[in-house]
């Protein structure tokens, strides 16, 4: 006779792309007689991060409640901010409509991701906006709409982030008079075939571009540069993203960046009943190289810290999936798109796809990411592993 074994507590805090994947992959890897999954996120909803640059121009996106996408999945939502962590103690706490509790755990899936990345430079909390997330994103929104013709407008970060932005801003409001002011040469990160193609969109849609430029500070009509002033009714801030702080809070290994220090599995290196996944995680890719703040990254750390929470909890096997990119996909607006085949550690390759077909590959690609995650338990095995009796205890052995 099976002995039976106390439930093991899995809580994942963050519900983006990472956090969502890994609960709905947990959920389809064991069997929720053995292991109990909690999913904490502040919002009800499943926010496409990749489609924030749509979001602000005023496009409408569909609504993806966290109720309907895990139901019957055995991954129960809890909602709230999560404002402590004592890795120590494992507990998370939550503060949510009925105030602050505790919420103990055996393993900790830290997806909490990335915020916008000021800089610190002068003026930009005050003045400039964002789009990281839908709150940002939403009051770009208003402040967009309520913008006379003519106003200038300019996206400051000449990275994917910053040049979807604009593109889709001067696309949608031909109107206005948008900028993009970037630190380097616009698109050089880019194959010379890539390259033409951004500055041949961005001369159709009359986007000014000011390369070479760095800016020192923010102000309610302009922002300051290293080659002067620039006009600016709105500024949309898109210099990277920052990772929330609250890791470093804790007794986690953290890098200089504040991401969680993880192993090949997603492990942290100092709490092993702890895993950072996406924008959270220091994870090393090919060539030695951290991996990008991305969706691309992101998601293959949810699938391989799921699967080695479940192999470590059954006995079976840890799995190895390498981390590798293949491309980067870059929307121009709704008409015009951008794919860069890259190597797998990033660096572009004499290989571009553009123009509409690109668009739809995007378009595909972030229906895909959407999908995957409001079906968390496709491709459900007819039979999920049992947990071992030794194994759902606090204190799963290393492995």
């Amino acid at each position: 006779m099976r002995q039976t074994i106390q439930q093991h507590r899995v809580v994942v805090i963050g519900a983006g792309y990472t956090g969502a994947t890994a609960a709905g992959r947990l959920a389809r890897r064991l069997r929720g007689e053995d292991v109990s999954i909690t999913l904490v996120n502040a919002e009800a909803d499943f926010v496409e991060r990749v489609r924030m640059h749509q979001l602000a121009v005023g496009q409408p996106l569909r609504p993806r409640p966290f109720d309907e996408m895990f139901a019957g999945t055995g991954v129960e939502l809890r909602l709230g901010r999560v404002t402590g962590i004592d890795v120590d103690r494992r507990t998370v706490t939550v503060t949510g409509a009925d105030g602050a509790s505790d919420l103990e755990y055996d393993t900790l899936v830290y997806a909490l991701g990335s915020a916008w990345n000021t800089q610190g430079v002068p003026g930009t909390t005050e003045h400039a906006h964002e789009i990281a997330g839908r709150d940002g994103a939403l009051r770009l929104r208003d402040r967009l709409a309520a913008l006379a013709p003519g106003c200038p407008v300019t996206v400051v970060g000449g990275g994917l982030t910053g040049v979807e932005a604009a593109t889709e801003l001067a696309e949608t409001r031909p109107d206005l008079d948008v900028s993009l002011i970037a630190r380097a040469g616009l698109g050089d990160w880019l194959s010379p075939k890539g390259a033409r193609h951004l500055r041949k969109v961005f001369t159709t849609l009359r986007i000014t571009t000011h390369e070479h430029t760095t800016v020192t500070a923010v102000h309610a009509d302009r922002v300051t540069t290293t080659e002067g002033d620039i006009p600016a009714a709105v500024t949309i801030w898109t210099t990277g993203f920052a990772v929330h702080p609250i890791a470093r809070a804790t007794t986690l290994q953290t890098g200089d960046t504040g991401q969680i220090t993880v192993d090949a599995t997603m492990r942290s290196v100092s709490h092993p009943d702890v895993y950072a996944i996406g924008d959270a995680a220091l994870v090393t890719g090919p060539g030695d190289k951290p991996l990008r703040m991305s969706c691309a990254s992101g998601v293959p750390t949810a699938w391989q810290a799921a699967d080695a929470i479940a192999a470590r909890l059954t006995g079976s096997k840890l799995p190895t999936i390498s981390a590798r990119y293949f491309n980067q996909c870059i929307s121009l607006g709704r008409k015009e798109g951008l794919i860069q085949y890259v190597t797998a550690d990033d660096r572009a390759v004499n290989a571009a796809l553009t123009g509409r077909l690109a668009a739809l590959y995007k378009e595909l690609v972030c229906k895909g990411a959407a999908w995957g995650v409001a079906n968390p338990t496709i491709g459900l095995p007819v039979r999920r592993r049992r947990v071992t009796a030794e194994r759902a205890r606090v204190g799963v052995p290393a492995a």
